[in-house]
């Protein structure tokens, strides 16, 4: 029997590809998940009684979020990372580290192949192939739902014939959870007119009344939550819980997959909205005009390549060293508001604010020049403009 190694989440893709691989393709199939913040010791449990119950050979499990945290979101914090100024990146940042997690394992236990879940329509696809190929290059990839096209519908009717009940509303949504936010799709955005309904998100409206919250910053690091020093894992969950309440996050994000075609997913993210703002606004205090220049030029490249699973190319390498280094003066503490369905950013207090100087205050009154300082400046910085304006005047208006 082929040795398998499935990456295996628990959801409807997998869960089919576990009697399909052992039934129809006479596979040894062995499931293994990485939880990057998305599953509870419960539903850990869960998973494994689905999988031993649908034929897999066994199964295991392995929690990365501290790697996950240190080798990916802080640099999707210090970058402001939004994918088309909108996405905090939820699940693409986290199929890069499961499929390594899933290459590592498949080469300690000798598999001869390994399978994912993913269809031949959406980027995980490329993610997944892209990170096996380039670890374990002797191991066959098999995609049993790509390769032969089959719908969710055949996959539940699949399920339930080998004794499985899946529903066929619990096929409806494709749900990814984890530390960094969680995806919704199926149904209404598979088309480009609708909304997903309020009720397919994880987490309901429960507070109505609005709250000030503080998140404090070092070196560009998450270390506390109202004043609570914590770690940044700790922050990040304790802000979820708090946020999530105010159904703050949900946002649908369009854009330009992978492999060509427009894309279009729900998510809920209310901490990583939350941080990247606050820290963006904290930057604006604290970075040159330059520094913000520049970082916002490669932050956008160290989306783009999370994002399509070029987590592995050496450039991102250098990317991240660039980040890091600047966020020295990024320290501070950011004052927000939270309401339903959204928040707002109050202000920042920072010992690095560039607009505590004595030097002037913007749009009230100059410190360190005087109104002829001024004028000479302006007339100054116009005369290029104004030379090429009294030689080509028939071009300019």
């Amino acid at each position: 029997m082929k040795k398998v190694v499935l990456a295996y989440s628990g959801g409807l893709d997998t869960s089919f590809c576990i009697p399909y691989l052992t039934l129809e393709k006479d596979c040894e199939v062995h499931c293994f998940s990485v939880n990057t913040g998305g599953f509870s010791d419960e539903e850990l449990e869960a998973m494994e009684s689905r999988a031993m119950q649908l034929g897999a050979a066994s199964f295991e499990a392995v929690n990365i979020e501290e790697a996950f945290y240190e080798k990916c979101i802080k640099y999707l914090i210090y970058g402001n990372v939004l994918r088309n100024d909108t996405y905090p990146l939820s699940v693409s940042a986290e199929r890069v580290f499961q499929a390594v997690e899933v290459a590592k394992y498949a080469k300690e236990m000798k598999a001869d192949a390994i399978a994912h879940g993913s269809t031949g329509a959406g980027n995980d696809q490329v993610r997944f192939d892209l990170i096996f190929s380039s670890i374990t290059p002797e191991c066959e990839i098999i995609t049993p739902i790509r390769d032969n096209g089959f719908a969710r519908a055949y996959e539940i009717e699949y399920l339930n014939k080998v004794g499985l009940e899946w529903s066929a509303a619990k096929g409806t949504y494709s749900i990814n959870q984890g530390l960094w936010g969680t995806s919704i799709g199926g149904k209404e955005t598979l088309n480009s007119r609708h909304a997903i309904p309020s009720e397919a998100y994880p987490s309901q409206l429960k507070e109505t009344d609005q709250t000030s919250i503080s998140i404090g910053f070092e070196e560009g690091t998450l270390v506390s939550l109202n004043g609570e020093k914590l770690a940044p894992i700790q922050v990040i969950k304790k802000l979820n819980d708090l946020a999530a309440d105010y159904a703050i996050g949900r946002d649908i994000h369009v854009g330009d997959t992978i492999i060509g075609i427009k894309g279009r997913v729900a998510f809920e993210a209310a901490a990583p909205m939350i941080i990247i703002k606050a820290h963006q606004l904290l930057e604006k205090h604290t970075l040159s005009k330059w520094q913000s220049y520049w970082k916002k030029q490669l932050s956008e490249w160290y989306g783009m390549f999370v994002h399509e699973g070029q987590y592995l190319e050496p450039v991102m390498r250098n990317i991240e060293t660039f980040l890091e280094d600047t966020q020295d003066k990024v320290n501070g503490e950011v004052f927000i508001k939270l309401f339903p369905h959204r928040f707002e950013l109050e202000g920042i207090d920072s010992p690095n604010d560039l607009m505590d100087v004595p030097f002037g205050k913007y749009g009230e009154e100059q410190g360190a020049w005087t109104a002829d300082d001024a004028k000479g400046f302006i007339k100054i910085l116009g005369n290029a403009s104004k030379i090429y304006y009294h030689k080509n005047k028939e071009d300019q208006l």
